[in-house]
């Protein structure tokens, strides 16, 4: 009987546009009203509309919490197909347009609307009163024993109207931070993902971490990024402050379609105690973010960084030594192509984004301009983060126990002796990742990559699209000297939730006979690392301690046809030093609030050639193995055997814990000690100290 008494005074809030009907059938009809008069079906649709209302709604404890009295104001439509969607919805708590939502999820498919014998859609205006109790003061109409009003629609035939009021219609609902369980990659700093590596990694469950940039869905589920935002939100009242300090920019959100644009900055002043020309080292970084998702299966990123800068002495000889050809006078190690500023400064735009699809829920599709890593480390051996942007197609389909990721990438050689009319010398690279939970505690990957250059007006060799195939297998397809291929195999066992240990080994050119036989051949192109991490150290929250050693024999990564080396922009697509080395690093990073702290320790030893025509010992990628001094015998460090020194010393404070702006400060100390001085590489020692903001949305090496 209560029902029947709220029947009448929920139609009585419908806010409509009257339309004349005429004798065809109009209404949309439930099943209980297929049988009626043309004069009984408007009142059979809304009592069969409101009876589900009111069976269905639940007015959630939040706002029965609050005693609020108001209304929710809803504009949906009856589809040509019968379906019920919701158009437009406001409401002054979330949880009472999610209510609203379900209830209207859960209405059934109905025989839609019909003019002049063809299927229509109707658009109907709604306001709910809250509590529904409210309702019960207004007297309705009788009709066919049923307290219902009847209702004026708005149909497709007014067009007039709809497109007059389309602008207004336009309008953002509640923000509810959907980027968190979207298919958007998590820009990849170290630092961001040393705060969901423990929760990410605990014993039990099915997560991947090698495989970054991570997604944010794939992560929200084991770490909620907007509970552990939200702890550090501040109490801001006016527009600027909330913008300063808590929010993006701007943000625009309905149940469809929602996206956010930011302003970044990397706006840093220092000083080098080695230059002498100079009294400060500064960079000047503006950025241009953009990002959303259409539906719940595409989104979007976009960031565009305009750049000046002068750095420390030790990095601006390393950026002009690996200049391009065509007179640009260096290249931004990790960022691009630099031209000269005010006479002793760089320029060097850059601009990275992507598109991402989710066909399926294991499936993920990204087609963009940007970076890839893998591995658990500080360091990768197979694909690194400290080379410029390129673009790329990556693939990761994730089911079982499997994670599985392909990505093709189109890279640059720039160098003067393959550049070809102006043109730098395109090549390509395809590889495959196999993350494999074979246990709770133990993960197994296997890798997999190909470079392959544009010869013979080559292109990008279809064959290297079957995502399953050995590469190997395709190499002797397309000719003995088609492509350069290495492997790789990486591990990582979980000790307990707080400890886990990962590693990652390399060949290149894999001979048995070489490899096995104990006189230390060239052939044997090996890299290995080993590591540990340690979250919560000690019992102490957010103390986060890693321990890392890389070794990497000489002649890894390069190739007798020197533009298969695994190179970009002279850049090296896997550890920045090259090969010939071996290092061991020591990182701890510390968080309380809004304050966080890190320190940085890499020891290191090197073997460079003694000059740029003298006999090639293995360090640089890209000079061609003809040029070894001997076959066997080869160890690292051979040549001119370098030890070196660098710290890194860094605190700061989390302005805006939405887009990761940070205020900072920063101290360098490196000690480089090669035993022959020589023009490229000589006894020098650096003192850099920092102080700068910076959106905190990339890393960005200075550790050479």
């Amino acid at each position: 009987m209560k029902y029947l008494l709220l029947l009448p005074f929920l139609f009585l809030n419908l806010s409509l546009i009257a339309q004349e009907t005429s004798s065809s059938e109009v209404y949309p009809q439930f099943p209980e009203c297929s049988s009626l008069e043309f004069e009984q079906q408007q009142a059979c649709f809304n009592k069969q509309l409101v009876d589900h209302i009111i069976s269905e709604f639940k007015t959630p404890e939040k706002v029965k919490s609050d005693n609020y009295k108001g209304a929710v104001s809803i504009l949906f439509e009856v589809t040509e197909e019968g379906e019920f969607e919701i158009i437009y919805l406001d409401a002054a708590y979330n949880e009472l347009k999610d209510e609203v939502r379900r209830v209207f999820g859960n209405l059934p498919v109905i025989r839609p609307a019909t003019y002049n014998g063809r299927s229509i859609h109707m658009q109907f205006r709604f306001n709910l009163k809250i509590p529904i109790q409210a309702n019960a003061t207004v007297q309705g109409i009788e009709n066919n024993g049923n307290n219902v009003e009847s209702p004026q629609v708005i149909t497709v035939e007014e067009t007039e109207e709809n497109v007059l009021t389309e602008y207004e219609r336009v309008q953002s609902d509640e923000f509810t931070s959907p980027r968190y369980t979207s298919q958007i990659n998590i820009p990849f700093s170290h630092e961001f993902y040393s705060r969901f590596d423990a929760a990410f990694n605990r014993i039990g469950t099915n997560s991947h971490s090698a495989s970054k940039p991570l997604l944010f869905n794939e992560v929200n589920r084991y770490y909620d990024f907007e509970e552990n935002r939200d702890e550090l939100l501040q109490d801001r009242n006016t527009w600027a402050g909330r913008k300063i300090w808590n929010e993006h920019l701007f943000r625009f959100q309905t149940q469809d379609y929602w996206f956010t644009v930011d302003t970044g900055f990397d706006l840093q002043l220092g000083k080098d105690f080695e230059q002498e020309d100079h009294d400060f080292t500064y960079n000047n970084t503006r950025m241009a973010i953009i990002q959303g998702g259409l539906g719940k299966r595409f989104n979007f990123y976009s960031v565009v960084y305009e750049n000046q800068g002068r750095f420390a002495e030790y990095f601006n000889r390393y950026a002009e030594s690996i200049r391009p050809a065509g007179g640009d006078p260096a290249i931004i190690p990790g960022r691009g192509v630099a031209k000269d500023f005010m006479n002793d400064g760089y320029d060097y735009p850059v601009a990275e984004g992507y598109l991402s699809f989710t066909p399926a829920d294991f499936i993920n599709i990204q087609f963009g301009h940007g970076k890839n890593f893998i591995g658990d480390g500080y360091r990768s051996l197979v694909l690194s983060d400290n080379a410029s942007p390129y673009p790329y197609l990556k693939l990761n389909t994730n089911f079982w126990k499997i994670k599985y990721t392909n990505t093709w990438m189109s890279l640059r050689d720039v160098r003067p002796e393959v550049v070809n009319s102006g043109s730098y010398r395109t090549k390509y690279i395809a590889n495959h990742y196999l993350s494999w939970n074979v246990t709770k505690r133990l993960n197994l990957g296997f890798f997999e990559s190909v470079m392959w250059e544009n010869d013979n007006d080559r292109g990008f060799d279809l064959n290297y699209l079957n995502p399953v195939i050995f590469y190997r297998a395709i190499e002797f397809a397309t000719g003995a000297d088609g492509g350069n291929a290495i492997i790789g195999l990486t591990g990582k066992y979980r000790f307990s939730d707080q400890v886990y240990a990962y590693s990652q080994w390399l060949i290149d050119e894999f001979s048995s006979e070489d490899v096995f036989g104990g006189e230390k051949s060239w052939k044997n192109k090996m890299g290995l690392q080993l590591g540990l991490k340690y979250f919560n150290a000690f019992n102490v929250d957010n103390l986060y301690l890693q321990a890392e050693y890389n070794q990497v024999r000489p002649y890894t990564y390069s190739h007798n046809t020197i533009t298969l080396n695994y190179g970009h922009n002279n850049q090296s697509m896997a550890h920045l030093w090259g090969a010939n080395f071996r290092e061991f690093l020591a990182i701890a990073r510390y968080r309380k609030d809004r304050w966080y702290g890190s320190s940085k320790f890499i020891i290191g030893e090197r073997g460079f050639d003694l000059s740029k025509g003298d006999a090639y010992f293995g360090q640089d990628i890209y000079r061609t193995e003809e040029d070894r001094p001997f076959e066997t015998g080869v160890e690292i460090g051979q040549g001119n055997t370098t030890f070196s020194f660098y710290s890194e010393l860094e605190a700061g404070y989390i302005v805006n814990p939405t887009t990761n702006l940070k205020l900072f400060a920063s101290f360098i100390y490196r000690d480089f000690n090669p035993e022959s001085n020589t023009p490229a590489n000589f006894d020098n020692s650096t003192t850099w100290i920092n102080f700068g903001l910076r959106t905190d949305i990339f890393n960005w090496y200075f550790d050479y």
